[in-house]
């Protein structure tokens, strides 16, 4: 409506071309292109903080009413509504404007913990108790039979008082320090008696380690199976010549000295001989059981450890059929059994190679004919072992070759290309044989290959007869004490028994450095300062039981005195002057920070080589 007057529907409102004096009403107002020519910009509406609203107090009178506006400070809060399900309008029910009243501040904390808590306390207490008494007076009688005459002693002054105290408490301690004393004497008693105990089983535990070790090297000699066996028999062998030859030398002259000697010769000629017939024994015994450790290799099952720690085996085609080659090459290694199940491990082993046809298993095949046919024709035993022998040969062979036993490709050392058999070969000078670098021993100081290992073996039996079995021993028994410190040791794994002789014997002088113990069987290596891994010029010879005393000390200046250390210290520069000239051994050497420089060392402690502790 616009001044009272209705407009269409179908009238724009432009054109009725309104005042901005005059009013216009509509309940729906729509703008849009169609009634108005521009386009029609919303703006978004903020309500002002104060309003004037008109109200109407009569049928002829209106007030204006200033209403400020509050903004609420919080989000209220939804209580609740429905929703109409044709329309889709949805309903809130309505919330109060009114600000919640907040409870003035008073200045005093109301709630808090302590209020709350509850701390209970036991305190117990005496409560009166009145009590009355009755005494004679006239009309009343009370006995007096049960009364006691209590009569004054003498008077205590107090200095008396303690004193009297002080003697009491005098006595109390005489008597606590005899049980005391007691006591300790006792315990002291009881401390001596174990540890005779003690030292009397650690004697007899060492009579025992020594009457073994004999013992085993009394059956080393007589049973000899290793090279380190025939070492100690070579080297025994050399101890008695040079006896004997001192003696002859101590006792005899002349012709007679002469005879002796030759019949020395000849008996020294003798006992090489019988080294030799057993060490042919011990190569073909030894032999065998490669074989069957090298077989019993190709057999094993896959192994893996799980996440849970326990191992998986899993057996393969190529497994089963390993383990059945090593069951037959068993079979027919076997001596002394009966004629019939020879037969049957023959037929059996006869099968297995026919599955593949070549020259090798029709050599074998044939040979088993042979001895078939010579069984049947009851020849003795001993003149069929030439032709079991031939016929384990040519079926180890068999096994050995990668096209009939899969397996077997992982475990031979040949490699897959040629042309690495000509890597790392070196010529030996002795036997003028090229050989891999493998079969040489190379020493700390050496800058050649020299000669091989079995030169040197050789020129030791024929010349020297020395035994390194104890300085392996004591090589062996280093590296596994370094290896449980799991600090990555490195200098240990470079020396070689060669070496390690050269120290015990030139620099050590073969004893301990405090006992001055010379059975190397009880001596060993240990660290001189466990805070650094084991090195020439950190280590210290001594024997088992003090090596773990040592081991145990936190202080080296505190636990010896300074000449013992500057004696250590002088052997450790021998060592560094005799490992210097190897270059591997160069950055270890200017590793060790903690160490003054060998020329620093010798001036400053001059101590004479071979003075003793």
């Amino acid at each position: 409506m616009m001044s009272g007057s209705v407009i269409e529907n179908d009238e724009a409102l432009w054109k009725t071309l309104a005042n901005f004096d005059e009013t216009i009403q509509s309940e729906k107002l729509c703008l849009d292109e169609e009634h108005f020519p521009g386009k029609a910009v919303q703006q978004v509406y903020h309500m002002p903080d104060i309003i004037t609203v008109r109200v109407q107090t009569d049928s002829d009178s209106f007030q204006d009413i200033v209403v400020k506006i509050e903004r609420p400070m919080y989000q209220k809060p939804f209580l609740g509504g429905f929703k109409n399900r044709i329309t889709g309008v949805e309903f809130h029910n309505a919330g109060s404007q009114t600000i919640p009243k907040k409870r003035p501040d008073k200045g005093i904390q109301l709630f808090c913990r302590e209020t709350q808590t509850v701390f209970e306390k036991n305190k117990p207490q005496q409560t009166k108790n009145t009590m009355s008494t009755q005494m004679t007076k006239v009309g009343l009688y009370v006995s007096n039979r049960t009364d006691k005459i209590i009569i004054p002693g003498k008077y205590l002054t107090a200095e008396e008082y303690h004193k009297r105290r002080l003697e009491a408490v005098i006595v109390l301690q005489t008597y606590f320090r005899r049980w005391y004393a007691i006591k300790i004497v006792k315990n002291l008693r009881e401390e001596r008696r174990l540890r005779l105990v003690w030292e009397a089983q650690e004697e007899l535990r060492r009579e025992k380690e020594k009457e073994e070790k004999l013992r085993r090297e009394h059956e080393r000699r007589l049973n000899p199976k290793t090279k380190e066996d025939f070492e100690l028999l070579y080297h025994a062998l050399e101890l008695w010549r040079q006896e004997e030859t001192e003696r002859i030398d101590r006792t005899l002259t002349g012709a007679e000295r002469k005879a002796a000697f030759c019949g020395l010769l000849e008996q020294e000629t003798q006992l090489i001989s019988s080294i030799g017939r057993h060490k042919l024994n011990a190569d073909e015994e030894n032999q065998q059981k490669a074989i069957l450790h090298f077989l019993c290799k190709c057999a094993q099952p896959k192994r893996w450890k799980a996440y849970d720690g326990k191992i998986t085996e899993m057996d393969t085609q190529y497994t089963l059929c390993a383990r059945e080659l090593l069951e037959i090459y068993r079979s027919i290694s076997m001596n002394d059994i009966p004629k019939d199940e020879r037969i049957d491990v023959l037929l059996t082993l006869k099968c297995t190679v026919k599955k593949h046809e070549c020259k090798l298993t029709q050599e074998i095949v044939e040979l088993i004919d042979r001895e078939v046919d010579l069984m049947s024709r009851e020849v003795k035993e001993c003149n069929l072992e030439g032709l079991r022998k031939r016929i384990c040969t040519l079926f180890l062979q068999y096994i050995k070759t990668p096209k009939f036993n899969p397996e077997v490709a992982r475990v031979l050392k040949v490699p897959p290309d040629p042309l690495k058999l000509y890597r790392n070969v070196n010529f030996c000078h002795s036997c003028e044989n090229h050989l891999p670098s493998t079969e040489f021993p190379f020493l700390a100081n050496s800058r050649t290959a020299g000669r091989c290992h079995s030169c040197c073996k050789l020129d030791n039996e024929a010349l020297r007869r020395e035994s390194f079995l104890k300085y392996k021993l004591i090589l062996k028994n280093l590296r596994k004490s370094e290896a449980d410190y799991q600090d990555d040791a490195k200098i240990v794994f470079l020396v070689q028994h060669q070496d390690l002789q050269y120290m015990i014997e030139n620099i050590w002088g073969c004893q301990s450095a405090i006992s001055a113990c010379s059975d190397l069987y009880d001596l060993v290596l240990v660290r001189w300062d466990k805070q650094h891994e084991w090195s020439p010029w950190n280590t210290i010879l001594l024997t088992e039981d003090e090596a773990d005393a040592h081991l145990k000390l936190s202080s080296l200046e505190k636990a010896y005195e300074a000449p013992f250390i500057h004696r250590i210290n002088h052997k450790h520069i021998q060592a560094k002057n005799y490992f210097a000239q190897i270059p591997a051994m160069a950055p270890f050497l200017h590793r060790s920070d903690n160490q003054a420089s060998p020329n620093e060392f010798l001036t400053t402690t001059p101590i004479p080589v071979g003075t003793k502790p």
